[in-house]
């Protein structure tokens, strides 16, 4: 018997000595089952047994983006998400994709405000190569100049695309300059090219080493596998990559507005005017959350929804009409947007949103109207956890949100609980004084 073999075999003893009750904590009441444990090195990890399809998703989520760079180094998080496929110590450059990919597998990456999340769905019996992949990376990136120079190329090129296509791109980012006051909240996520061209490798391997880390990191893991032997897994590949510094969470420094901001922006690129709406609302950890939510639904979720109806369905006073709560870690606004045909459209539209939040502040929302936002909303939930990979990032994002599931089981009915009153409390708190208005008009 070879040492691996060994190994193996004392591992399995080990795991299948030890009572199941000392391995991790079981999750109750929630439409699926969940598994938590903790590694040594502070690797959260979590899994949930499902055998309706012989397939497996993995996530790995770091509790890092675009908030914690500093200023000055704007796409650094960006930038490292791309490095993350551009080989470790044993895998290739973008050899990462090709193995899943031969596999019959899928996968992607993203990066927003607060988190960065890899995931991939395999066949159930592929698991083990996904996390030799996963832990090679996260324990040894491989992270050169000429790397780092490609990446930070092909970053600014993206941006460039960005700006071609999206002709509201400038307007938007000042908008948000406006809405979130810090840099750390306002700048956008794939960076500005004058810092891009900046960052060096040292800020590359810099972050890297304080944010691609275990202790700041959780592993979901979601479909055809057996607990205890993909534990054993996990604790292979990962149980042997070092525990980083502890991670200071980035200051909140926002104000909260106290007064309407009003300005205008002109754009020689949009074709058609436009404008933008935000309140800064409660945080999702704040109880106030779960109405400012249902709110949403009201206004602008579905073309049921108020705004909708009102805006492009009766009066046809906008071109467009898109909106939702944001949420950048621990703040969070209501942001609206509305395209309309000439500036005689864009002021109708503007005072008809004006129109439809002040009835909110004085009228109860009718309970057939409340109930099916409600549905609406409840829907939007439970898809979030509809197939396995969509499981393995919600239960990802929640460990992010709350290091623990302990409110998978009383979250939604908190949704589901929001009455008519509440509503018109709620808008008067978040929806009185503070407000950011920008007009985008043509040059």
């Amino acid at each position: 018997m070879n040492n691996w073999s060994k190994q193996l075999l004392i591992s399995f003893l080990i795991f299948t000595l030890v009572p199941f009750s000392a391995l991790g904590q079981e999750e109750e009441g929630f439409p699926f089952p969940t598994f938590l444990y903790t590694l040594k090195n502070g690797l959260k990890v979590v899994l949930s047994e499902d055998f309706s399809l012989p397939l497996v998703s993995v996530v790995v989520a770091y509790h890092v983006g675009s908030l914690y760079e500093k200023p000055g180094k704007a796409g650094l998080a960006y930038l490292l998400e791309n490095l993350m496929f551009q080989g470790s110590r044993n895998v290739g450059r973008m050899q990462h994709i090709s193995f899943i990919q031969r596999t019959g597998g899928t996968l992607n990456a993203a990066t927003i405000e607060d988190r960065t999340i890899f995931y991939q769905t395999v066949p159930s019996n592929q698991l083990a190569l996904v996390l030799w992949l996963e832990s090679d990376r996260m324990k040894s990136l491989e992270i050169s100049f000429s790397k780092v120079e490609q990446a930070k190329e092909a970053l600014i090129q993206e941006i460039h695309h960005r700006q071609e296509i999206d002709p509201y791109l400038a307007s938007s980012l000042f908008f948000d300059q406006l809405l979130y006051p810090d840099f750390s909240h306002n700048h956008p996520v794939f960076g500005q090219e004058e810092d891009i061209r900046n960052i060096t490798v040292s800020d590359v391997k810099k972050f890297y080493t304080s944010y691609y880390i275990p202790n700041n990191a959780v592993l979901t893991i979601v479909g055809h596998i057996n607990k205890r032997k993909t534990l054993q897994l996990v604790q292979k590949y990962f149980s042997s990559i070092p525990k980083g510094k502890e991670i200071t969470p980035p200051v909140v420094v926002s104000p909260q507005l106290q007064k309407k901001i009003i300005k205008t922006f002109s754009n020689s690129l949009a074709s058609l005017p436009a404008f933008y709406l935000g309140y800064q609302i409660a945080p999702p950890a704040s109880p106030d959350y779960y109405p400012l939510r249902i709110i949403e639904y009201v206004l602008l979720r579905g073309q049921t929804s108020r705004l909708y109806k009102r805006l492009i369905t009766r009066q046809r006073i906008a071109y467009d009409l898109k909106g939702n709560i944001e949420q950048r870690r621990e703040l969070a606004a209501l942001k609206i947007f509305v395209i309309s045909s000439n500036d005689i459209m864009l002021t109708r539209s503007e005072k008809a949103v004006l129109s439809e939040i002040n009835k909110l502040k004085s009228s109860l929302v009718s309970d057939d109207e409340l109930i099916k936002a409600k549905n609406m909303f409840k829907m939007d939930y439970i898809n979030q956890y509809a197939t396995y990979l969509d499981r393995a990032i919600f239960l990802a994002e929640n460990m992010l949100h709350h290091n623990n599931l302990d409110n998978l089981s009383t979250e939604l009915k908190k949704y589901m609980a929001v009455g008519s009153s509440e509503i018109i409390g709620i808008m008067h708190r978040y929806f009185a004084q503070g407000q950011v208005l920008l007009k985008v008009k043509l040059k």
